[in-house]
């Protein structure tokens, strides 16, 4: 399941139990659409309540990551699973966006606000 929030910098993600490819076509609409309206939006995934992915979405990800990785300012992803972490971060090592990690909400929030990429 997906949440999604508009931000004036962006978007707030979160994902709940498991991230399908209906989840996840639901998030490039809205990156998409963000992205027509501010550029390079900056992003909030907080991954903390997932559990699982599908591997369509897996696949798709990659897929939308190539062909729009320009449209994406930076991304902060709030996760505490250390496999969801790890998926996040292979996941990461395909794209030059700037991906910092953090343990909470505020944190990550904080970082995005401020507008510094440190």
């Amino acid at each position: 399941m997906i949440s999604i929030r508009e931000q004036h910098y962006g978007l707030d993600v979160a994902l709940f139990n498991e991230f399908s490819l209906a989840d996840f076509k639901l998030f490039e609409a809205a990156l998409l659409k963000r992205a027509g309206e501010r550029a390079r939006p900056d992003v909030l995934l907080d991954l903390s309540e997932l559990k699982d992915f599908t591997l369509d979405m897996a696949l798709e990800e990659l897929r939308f990551v190539r062909a729009h990785e320009e449209a994406v300012g930076r991304v902060a992803i709030i996760v505490t699973d250390v496999w969801i972490k790890l998926a996040a971060h292979l996941a990461g090592l395909l794209t030059h966006r700037h991906v910092k990690y953090f343990p909470s909400l505020a944190a990550a929030q904080a970082w995005l606000q401020g507008g510094s990429d440190v």
